[in-house]
C-alpha cells in the first residue's frame, strides 16, 4: 500500500503530496535546516561535486521545490537549469530566492509532473533530485522518465533519507524520526501529518541496492549508492 500524507481515499498520492508542499512552503526551508542540523547544505554540494565530471550543460533538477538543488547546481556552469516541481507554493518561494540572487537568467522555474516530464528524449546532460523520489506515486514511470530526457553518457544524482544499521545510531534515528522530527515539524510548520508522513515515507522507501537494482530494470547503465553522514542519508548516482 502506498503511503501518502493525509491518507484521503479519495485524492491520489500525487494530489496528497502536492498538497502537502503547498501547505510547508513557507517553513520548509527552516525545517530542513532544523532537521538535518544543516548538513544538507553538504550533501548537495557533495552530489554537484560528482556531477562536475560530467561537464553538463542542460540541467534539471526534479522536485525542486525552493530551488537548493538548482542554486547549487550552478557551480557546473551550466547553460541552463530547468527546475520542475508539482507545487506552485514552493516554486512560488523558489523563484522569489532566485530571483534575489539574480539566477533568473539561468534557472527556469516550471510546474510539473516529474512522471511525465515535458521534455524532449535525449534532451539534458544531467538531473539532480533532492528528497523527492520517494514521493513519486509511480517509482518505475518517475525513473523511466528522467532516463527518456537524459541524453546518452549522462548522469544523474539522488539525495533521499535512509536510516542507519548500526546500534546505537540506528536506534537514536529511529527515535528522531519517529518522535522528534513530526513533533518539530508540527511546531514550525503547524502540519502534523507532514512530518509524520516524512519517516513512514522513508521506511517505505526502497534504499540502498534494491533502489540501485531498481534503476537499473528501468535501464540506467550504472547505478551506485553512497551512505552519507553516517547514513542518515543516501547518494545515488546514475548513468544512462
Amino acid at each position: 500500500m502506498s503511503v501518502t500524507p493525509y491518507q484521503k481515499v479519495e485524492a491520489s498520492k500525487k494530489e496528497q503530496v502536492t498538497e502537502m508542499f503547498d501547505n510547508i512552503a513557507p517553513s520548509y526551508d527552516l525545517l530542513n535546516r532544523a532537521l538535518s542540523f544543516g548538513v544538507d547544505i553538504t550533501w548537495r554540494r557533495k552530489a554537484v561535486k560528482l556531477l562536475k565530471q560530467y561537464q553538463p550543460r542542460i540541467i534539471v533538477d526534479i522536485a525542486t521545490g525552493t530551488g537548493d538543488f538548482a542554486i547549487e547546481a550552478r557551480k557546473l556552469n551550466p547553460e541552463k537549469i530547468i527546475g520542475i516541481d508539482i507545487s506552485p507554493e514552493m516554486l512560488r518561494i523558489g523563484e522569489e530566492k532566485i530571483k534575489k540572487r539574480n539566477l533568473d537568467q539561468l534557472i527556469d522555474m516550471r510546474i510539473g509532473d516529474s512522471e511525465s516530464l515535458q521534455l524532449d528524449s535525449d534532451s539534458v546532460d544531467a538531473v539532480t533530485v533532492g528528497f523527492g523520489v520517494r514521493n513519486f506515486e509511480n517509482l518505475k514511470q518517475g525513473m523511466s522518465e528522467i532516463l527518456r530526457v537524459l541524453k546518452p553518457g549522462g548522469a544523474v544524482a539522488i539525495l533521499e533519507p535512509s536510516f542507519p544499521t548500526r546500534f546505537p545510531l540506528k536506534q537514536l534515528f529511529y527515535l528522531h524520526f519517529r518522535i522528534i522530527t513530526p513533533f518539530i515539524g508540527k511546531m514550525i510548520s503547524g502540519d502534523n501529518a507532514a512530518y509524520t508522513y516524512l519517516p513512514e515515507s522513508v521506511k517505505a522507501f526502497p534504499n540502498g541496492e534494491e533502489f540501485t537494482r531498481i534503476c537499473k530494470e528501468v535501464g540506467f547503465s550504472k547505478a551506485v549508492y553512497k551512505p552519507l553522514t553516517f547514513g542518515i542519508c543516501s547518494l545515488y548516482m546514475l548513468e544512462k
